[in-house]
């Protein structure tokens, strides 16, 4: 039986309303925090989880937090990323409408360790339903005195505001999201410098994923070392994996870090539909490296979905079964990554234009066998070419669907019809 941290009051009645999660301990480790422990031990606690970002980098979070200079004399941010705008990931919307007081305690947390009184939640503008229970979970926390003014009678000062984006994927960038909430266009930035040091209003930043934020009240409370025994080396921790395509039960399940690929498939999500064999997997979003199926017998974390050549990402698990044609597949992808460029890079603007026109030409039965190595060389081109890695998860699909099944490309090009049809 898996170790459940961020799910575990799903299933409770009303479990988003605070007088439900102070019943079950809520709030108990932002209290502890604050009265009983110095900002630099709980930095030290986060750092020996081995927590790293569950946004898609995977960044060691302590870490992260520790770049925040020293007296500045400016104020101190911290903005919680809740744009979750890439296809195939879907597991931050549970924590916002089942648990929402878990990340305001984690806000907390965070924001006293790094020394902030002001915090931001960026959230997608179509998570309406999300952000007024997230908004609704806010206020109470006022009323509880548990933001605003002296915390837990400890003099320490909280203001926590949510920001909603206009549904533009590029604000999911950490440097994008700064611009939105500043007023301007989601444009990323040039980096350096970072956030951790010029950020928010020029101002020392930490942005940190909902799920990050969400696992530090547990981190509190039954410390980093325990944290970090839940996943192997450098990998601490649960994961959220939010399962969909070809499968009977898609969904968003909880797992220790390093969870066999396969075991989430076959058995959590219950296998293939329709009795299909599997045939590919995109393990982490729609930006990561696909793998085929024989590649699939690896275990979800990090280190090891990098050694078998993807990357888990955000843990976006999408499953596509022997039926799926994968110049189709990537064609929706590409127009994805085509519409949410943000146009001001030129090789990701007209790169995906052009990989876009050139999958359509395929498709609709104009195609030439050269159009696949064009396809190539244009991922190639737009590959390490840009301000912000938009223009890699854009050509990272492209890339490694030809590697993987570049003769479906060629006989859809050379036959004018689909393989799998």
């Amino acid at each position: 039986m898996s170790v459940k941290i961020l799910t575990k009051h799903f299933g409770i009645k009303d479990s988003h309303k605070i007088n439900v999660y102070m019943k079950n301990g809520g709030y108990k480790q932002a209290e502890k925090a604050l009265k009983e422990m110095k900002p630099e031990e709980i930095l030290e606690e986060v750092k020996k989880s081995n927590l790293r970002g569950r946004g898609g980098a995977g960044f060691p979070t302590g870490l992260k937090w520790s770049f925040v200079p020293k007296d500045t004399g400016k104020p101190v941010y911290l903005c919680v990323n809740s744009d979750e705008s890439e296809p195939g990931t879907f597991k931050d919307r549970h924590i916002l409408e089942k648990d929402p007081h878990m990340l305001i305690e984690g806000i907390i947390i965070t924001s006293y360790t790094i020394g902030a009184n002001e915090a931001y939640i960026y959230i997608r503008g179509e998570y309406y339903p999300q952000a007024i229970r997230l908004q609704e979970a806010i206020e109470e926390a006022y009323q509880k005195g548990f933001l605003g003014e002296n915390i837990f009678g400890t003099g320490y000062k909280l203001d926590l505001k949510i920001y909603r984006g206009a549904g533009a994927y590029i604000c999911g960038e950490e440097t994008a999201l700064l611009e939105s909430i500043e007023g301007k266009k989601g444009k990323p930035r040039l980096k350096p410098p970072f956030p951790a040091a010029v950020g928010l209003y020029d101002c020392p930043t930490v942005i940190n994923n909902v799920e990050t934020i969400a696992d530090i009240p547990t981190i509190v409370e039954k410390g980093g070392e325990w944290f970090a025994s839940l996943g192997p080396e450098r990998n601490g921790g649960t994961k959220l994996f939010a399962v969909s395509g070809h499968v009977n039960k898609p969904g968003v399940y909880e797992h220790e870090m390093g969870y066999p690929l396969m075991k989430l498939i076959n058995e959590d999500a219950g296998g293939i539909l329709d009795g299909l064999k599997l045939k590919a997997v995109i393990p982490g979003g729609s930006s990561v490296p696909i793998l085929r199926a024989e590649e699939c017998d690896i275990n979800l974390d990090y280190d090891s979905v990098m050694k078998a050549g993807s990357m888990l990402g955000s843990g976006a698990v999408i499953v596509m079964s022997e039926k799926t044609c994968m110049v189709k597949a990537l064609s929706r992808l590409i127009h994805f990554y085509k519409d949410e460029s943000c146009g001001q890079c030129t090789p990701c603007r007209e790169g995906t234009g052009w990989m876009l026109k050139i999958i359509n030409r395929i498709i609709a039965g104009k195609g030439r066998k050269e159009d696949v190595d064009t396809l190539y060389y244009i991922a190639k081109g737009i590959m390490g070419h840009t301000v912000c890695p938009l223009g890699d998860a854009a050509a990272m699909p492209v890339i490694s669907f030809i590697n993987k099944f570049r003769d479906e490309f060629e006989y859809y090009a050379i036959n004018k019809k689909s393989m799998v049809e």
